[in-house]
């Protein structure tokens, strides 16, 4: 395995650097339990954080009998919806993650990718036709062959002799992105008015329907990314320099690309099958990682992991509380927040700050 080169270890200043980084991991994952907690406790119904506590820790093996209605309410409702924002914000930032190391871009995202767009186009045919629903695919089942579907074509159409090359695959995959659109807008406008509603809900992105099976296939994808991409990481570093030097060092760009687009696209085909369209994400977390610690993916991806998801578990908890007793989908939050970055990122870009 290749070597950090000298200027990927140089680059940038950033607060967190040394042995300062173990500190911060601990600080993260404190966060993250507190935010879960709180996230919980809020609702309809508030629930103290202590009675939050003691009802988590009676289904983990603990002692105590918590209150029958506070335990429904915490453990059968809210807690997989706010597990669920979780692994939503881990995937999505490890995605964005690989995806901004394989098109060496930090404005590149997974909603821009097609997956999202593949991803919804299949649930909403299955939620306004019912082909698909009929076969027992149902609306998870028929987004996560859609988000397959928009990676296969994005694959097909970004290769050259053989080849993945960076730029062709950001184009193949703007060109499926809108193609999915299309396709999703044109089967609105034939839904029936009671359809609308839910199926606009589901394309900006909502945990409502969250419950301890959805938890499954994000848990399994988030775990296998964890696994995978910290063995990739001092390649990815060296991709981040160039394909001509990152074949120098022993790493083969072709290979590793399709490693990253793999990863990456199964991690947000779980994300938007089981919570929905949700940009942004993928844009935001990584890029803040990366201010935080630096460039060197083998700390910017655990701390991307951990940012995504107390990001997302506070922007699902803002979604609750803003316009009570109404509900926001988490993509308008997610957009209002993900715009603005996307054009300081650019501004930078072009000042050759980032």
């Amino acid at each position: 395995m290749p070597s950090i080169p000298a200027t990927e270890r140089r680059a940038g200043p950033h607060p967190v650097s040394g042995k300062a980084f173990g500190p911060l991991l601990g600080a993260l994952v404190a966060g993250l339990a507190v935010a879960i907690v709180v996230a919980i406790g809020v609702g309809t119904v508030s629930v103290a954080p202590a009675e939050v506590v003691r009802v988590l820790s009676a289904h983990l093996g603990g002692a105590g009998t918590p209150d029958p209605l506070i335990d429904q309410i915490v453990w059968q409702f809210r807690t997989p919806r706010v597990l669920l924002a979780a692994l939503a914000g881990a995937g999505l930032g490890l995605a964005g993650m690989c995806l901004q190391n394989l098109v060496r871009n930090p404005l590149a995202d997974p909603y821009l990718f097609g997956v999202t767009s593949g991803a919804s186009l299949g649930a909403v045919v299955a939620m306004t036709t019912g082909a698909l629903a009929a076969t027992g695919f149902g609306v998870t089942g028929s987004a996560f062959a859609g988000a397959l579907l928009s990676l296969a074509l994005v694959f097909g159409l970004a290769q050259r002799s053989g080849r993945l090359i960076g730029s062709d695959l950001l184009l193949a995959a703007v060109a499926v992105s809108y193609l999915g659109t299309a396709a999703t807008s044109y089967l609105q406008l034939r839904a029936k008015p009671a359809e609308l509603r839910g199926v606009m809900f589901w394309l900006l992105g909502s945990l409502t329907g969250a419950s301890w099976s959805s938890l499954i296939a994000p848990a399994v994808a988030v775990a296998a990314g964890m696994v995978v991409l910290p063995g990739l990481a001092r390649s990815m570093n060296a991709l981040a320099l160039g394909d001509d030097t990152a074949a120098g060092l022993g790493v083969n760009p072709n290979l590793l690309r399709l490693w990253l687009l793999l990863i990456s696209s199964l991690l947000t085909a779980t994300v938007v099958a089981a919570a929905g369209g949700i940009g942004f994400v993928g844009l935001i977390v990584p890029n803040a990682a990366r201010l935080l610690v630096g460039p060197d993916h083998r700390r910017a991806l655990p701390v991307s992991l951990l940012v995504g998801a107390i990001f997302l578990v506070l922007v699902d908890l803002a979604a609750r509380v803003v316009d009570r007793p109404n509900e926001i989908p988490i993509g308008i939050i997610t957009a209002a927040l993900g715009a603005p970055a996307f054009l300081i990122l650019l501004r930078r870009r072009k000042a050759g700050v980032a």
